[in-house]
């Protein structure tokens, strides 16, 4: 009874097998245009295996349907498979050398294939067959851009508007290209600390210039504040140096002949980029009073998406002891790293931060109890020229010299900066 039973199963599967096998069509029979429509919504909706079986099926008939065979050639771009995109852009190409489509799709392959070296040359070739196509263009530009050459790729993106002043792409480009041809930059910040009781109102100020460098950035500043019925200026300089891809360092130096600021102070601090988007970092600052303050500081960053949380801490030691202050800050990014929204909150009294002692005096404090919070907002002019930056806070302080008591400080501040080359 069970070999019956078996033998029955096996007969079934057999003709299951050659039914399969026969009813296969090996060329396609269906309307072209129709499966072409099918594919192009699988493709789109997270079905790319299926839509491609599918425009492969439709070359078995119409091999020479270019539309077809140039947008299976882009959903292998897609997938990273450049290779095989190229060759089925290279067919079209030899077919037909015109077809302005399989132009652009080979171009934007090997641009995503990382050889804007190739990409360049072969928008190079396109053109003879479309001039000053803007489409075409804008490729070449990024293939500039990406050797390395933004001076020309912005000429290039000028010779799209130059005919087509509302290009959107083109003025988007043009913006976004300012930010690598733009090495420098000025700026002010001024900023305010109000006091719920006992001391005026304290007002600093930054003039600064920064320079983008192969090497890295480098910004020279000047600060000036009113605190005490006294004013002072403090003269410093910071560079981001470049080391290796995912490392980078912080430097700093300033000095000082005022009370308001420490005599002199330095610092330093590297970054290593992580899997995962992380970040860290680790350095120290000294800052000269009377005596010499040692900072180590350091800090864990994750960006995520447009989201970016960074949490850094300060570590004071002494010989009455060691200080301990942190802050956690959160930025929402817009278009990019320079619009943004910005919260953060805080706990303990730094020294590298608070670079001055309430009490006027050359000693640094730095065993205050503290807690604060602030927002701020960022935001770029149409041109990307212009960074504005506006930001307030509330702190709540113990007060220097009355230990226990607090004092509420309420802080404003805007910054502005224009690039230019």
């Amino acid at each position: 009874m069970i070999q019956r039973t078996v033998n029955k199963l096996s007969l079934i599967l057999l003709i299951l097998c050659f039914a399969q096998i026969y009813g296969q069509q090996k060329e396609f029979k269906g309307d072209p245009d129709v499966s072409f429509a099918t594919a192009r919504n699988m493709a789109f909706n997270n079905q790319r295996k299926q839509a491609q079986d599918t425009l492969q099926f439709i070359l078995t008939k119409y091999p020479d349907y270019h539309d077809v065979r140039s947008f299976l050639a882009t959903t292998y771009s897609w997938d990273g498979d450049y290779k095989k995109a190229k060759k089925e852009f290279d067919y079209i190409l030899k077919k037909e050398e015109t077809n302005k489509s399989a132009w652009l799709g080979t171009i934007q392959n090997e641009l995503w294939a990382s050889s804007p070296y190739i990409a360049l040359d072969l928008s190079e070739k396109a053109l003879k067959y479309y001039p000053n196509d803007s489409e075409i263009l804008l490729l070449k530009a990024s293939a500039l851009e990406k050797t390395n050459n933004p001076t020309e790729a912005d000429k290039t993106v000028l010779q799209v508007l130059s005919k087509e002043p509302n290009n959107q792409k083109a003025i988007e480009y043009k913006n976004a290209l300012n930010k690598k041809l733009n090495l420098n930059n000025i700026g002010i910040n001024l900023a305010t600390d109000l006091y719920s009781s006992i001391y005026d109102p304290m007002y600093y100020s930054t003039i600064k210039y920064g320079r983008e460098t192969k090497y890295g950035s480098i910004t020279a500043k000047v600060n000036l504040n009113r605190r005490f019925e006294e004013n002072g200026v403090q003269y410093e300089v910071d560079l981001y140096p470049k080391i290796t891809k995912g490392l980078y360092g912080y430097l700093n130096a300033g000095f000082s002949n005022s009370s308001l600021f420490p005599e002199s102070k330095y610092g330093a601090e590297l970054f290593k980029s992580l899997p995962k988007g992380l970040e860290v970092s680790l350095g120290f600052r000294s800052l000269m009073y009377s005596t010499t303050t040692n900072i180590f500081t350091g800090s864990l960053t994750w960006y995520t998406g447009n989201n970016y949380w960074s949490l850094r801490s300060y570590v004071t030691p002494s010989d009455t002891g060691t200080s301990l202050s942190g802050a956690l800050t959160y930025r929402l990014y817009r278009k990019d790293a320079d619009n943004y929204f910005s919260a953060a909150i805080g706990a303990g009294y730094s020294p590298e931060i608070n670079q001055f002692s309430n009490n006027g005096d050359q000693v640094a404090i730095f065993n205050l109890k503290s807690q604060k919070a602030n927002i701020g907002y960022n935001f770029t002019t149409t041109n990307n020229k212009n960074v504005i930056g506006l930001q307030s806070g509330i702190t709540h302080q113990e007060i220097v010299f009355d230990p226990g008591n607090y004092v509420m400080i309420y802080f404003l501040a805007v910054s502005w900066e224009l690039r230019f080359k």
